[in-house]
């Protein structure tokens, strides 16, 4: 039997022609993959802002000689024992002029509840050097632990004196000649001045006459003039000296606040809640885990900060249940709540430790201010 025929030709079958719409389709899948590639590495003009890390203040933090010491340290007084935490927040940003996120990592991040993606102007100004910045930021940092410092020594009556000190010049400075860096201003136009604010009022009150500072420079007392640049800020017109100015105080006791590589402010409401607990008998936090942020100064005036909803996640992280946010950034925070967060409205240090007090008691919470009671209150009445 015959298993094949040499004289038979097999002719191939021809191959089958792909139809139109499966060519279309392959090119426009290597035509995405091909962008998708191109864009991944293109240059981007955002940048991410995610959850730092956290920071207990009644803790330790790393030293500058990777030691283990007291975030918060006090000398002079009597401290007492801690529990529990009470966390101060950090944000993280990822990118920078020199190397800015890809389109696939802000694609992923839009999606992300714990991230914001900001334009790089934003948090980068043109212009300025990451040297510069980092130097602002400490430079912050410090005038905040010195306000905190006040802040909680005057909540538990001690005596604090403040003096306005010149800490540098803004370009073109009006200013520049006749003040220099270190000076402290103890009066203008023959009013006693221990705040910015008080300082600029007076100022502004001139109407661009010129202003009679006495200050002190290297133990000395004078007197020297500066005419004030006219500046025009939101449509209104203000008289500017062209100083940065900072709060030094003069200490009853010595308090020390570690923290190395955490620049800005917006750890202060929580460094001051730190040091009444170290100094106080009772627990203010009744060894709970509570998480905040906010500004603050020698009155005690609690301030709005960034990258609260970030920092928000970053509490959840660390277990907190209860958070402390300034009624200045309610605006960002109604809606945005992580679940299992509780979220309050502060605007002073009293208005926090009436939160904590209803923490430590297990209070009435209903009864304290929340982003969401605040946001009612300010919405309109309908009619």
């Amino acid at each position: 039997m015959a298993l094949f025929d040499e004289n038979v030709t097999i002719t191939p079958r021809p191959p089958r022609r792909m139809s139109r719409g499966m060519v279309a389709g392959i090119w426009a899948l290597t035509v995405a993959l091909v962008v998708l590639l191109i864009i991944t590495f293109l240059p981007t003009s955002y940048v991410i802002q995610r959850p730092g890390p956290v920071y207990n203040t009644l803790g330790t933090t790393e030293s500058t000689q990777g030691t283990q010491v007291p975030l918060i340290s006090v000398q002079g007084a009597e401290t007492f024992p801690t529990e529990g935490a009470l966390d101060l927040l950090t944000v993280q940003v990822v990118g920078n002029r020199e190397r800015t996120p890809s389109w696939f990592e802000l694609a992923t991040a839009w999606f992300d509840p714990s991230k914001a993606v900001l334009p790089i102007d934003a948090v980068f100004p043109e212009g300025e050097t990451t040297e510069q910045r980092n130097e602002q930021s400490a430079a912050m940092m410090v005038d905040s632990q010195k306000e905190a410092t006040a802040a909680a020594l005057t909540e538990l009556g001690y005596d604090v004196d403040a003096e306005l000190t010149v800490y540098s010049f803004t370009d073109d400075s009006a200013s520049q000649g006749v003040l220099e860096e270190g000076d402290v201003i103890i009066s203008a136009n023959g009013e006693a001045v221990t705040d910015a604010g008080a300082l600029r009022e007076i100022v502004n009150q001139g109407s661009g006459e010129p202003v009679e500072l006495d200050i002190v420079r290297d133990a000395q007392e004078q007197s020297v003039s500066v005419m004030p640049k006219e500046t025009e800020v939101d449509g209104e017109t203000l008289w500017l000296l062209g100083i940065t100015l900072t709060n030094d105080f003069e200490f009853p006791i010595d308090v020390t606040i570690q923290l190395n590589n955490v620049g800005g402010p917006s750890a202060g409401m929580m460094f001051a809640l730190g040091i009444i607990d170290t100094l106080t008998p009772e627990q203010l936090n009744g060894g709970e885990t509570v998480a905040g942020t906010g500004t603050i100064d020698a009155e005690g005036v609690v301030g709005p900060i960034g990258g609260i909803r970030q920092k928000m996640w970053g509490a959840v992280g660390a277990g907190a249940k209860w958070f402390l946010a300034p009624a200045d950034n309610c605006d960002e925070v109604v809606g945005y709540v992580p679940d299992g967060l509780r979220v309050f409205s502060v605007e002073t240090l009293d208005d926090s430790l009436a939160v904590l007090d209803a923490v430590r008691d297990d209070g009435d919470f209903a009864s304290l201010p929340t982003c969401e009671t605040s946001a009612a209150a300010a919405a309109p009445a309908a009619g």
